[in-house]
């Protein structure tokens, strides 16, 4: 008798690491431990000190899905200093890294904020992609911050806190 499908949205905070067992403190899997008696596992990645929205499910159809086709995460990051336009062009038409192109779906400037901070838009599952990228230009990543996960966004979702889907979230990520 197979458990139901289950779905957790969790607004990650900053050094609580994504793995299932960490020497060092907190995991995510501490802070969702009583959202299900399902077996959900994280899907994808944040780094210990990235934050933001990190999806939890036991339905392994979903995630290999989604594995294969990629889910559209909007990153809001923070470099240690202004994003020059040249290189931000650079990132819109793909970055050549060992020999391997990684294109990104969306970057842009952060409306009303300072040139280094901006958004960016990938399918990529982890976010070391993004590191990768403004390492090999010459920037350092001060903060990493998943604002949306495919339709999902952190809107009244606390940082530190999880939620369920709702029916119609779960329904509209099958429809993708």
């Amino acid at each position: 008798n197979p458990e139901p499908a289950t779905y957790v949205i969790l607004n990650k905070p900053k050094g609580v690491a994504t793995t299932n067992s960490d020497s060092k403190g907190l995991t995510v899997m501490d802070i969702v431990a009583n959202a299900s008696n399902a077996k959900i596992r994280p899907f994808g990645r944040l780094g210990r000190n990235a934050t933001g929205l990190l999806l939890f499910t036991n339905d392994d159809s979903f995630r290999q899905k989604f594995t294969k086709k990629g889910m559209d995460r909007l990153f809001h990051v923070e470099l240690d200093k202004n994003l020059r336009a040249t290189d931000l062009q650079k990132i819109v038409d793909g970055i050549k890294i060992d020999g391997k192109e990684i294109r990104v779906e969306d970057v842009s400037y952060v409306n009303n904020a300072p040139k280094r901070e901006v958004g960016l838009k990938i399918k990529h599952t982890g976010n070391s992609v993004i590191r990768t990228i403004f390492d090999h230009l010459g920037y350092n990543v001060v903060k990493v911050d998943c604002v949306t996960l495919g339709p999902l966004t952190k809107k009244d979702l606390p940082r530190g806190r999880y939620r369920h889907l709702t029916e119609q979230e779960i329904n509209t990520f099958k429809m993708l």
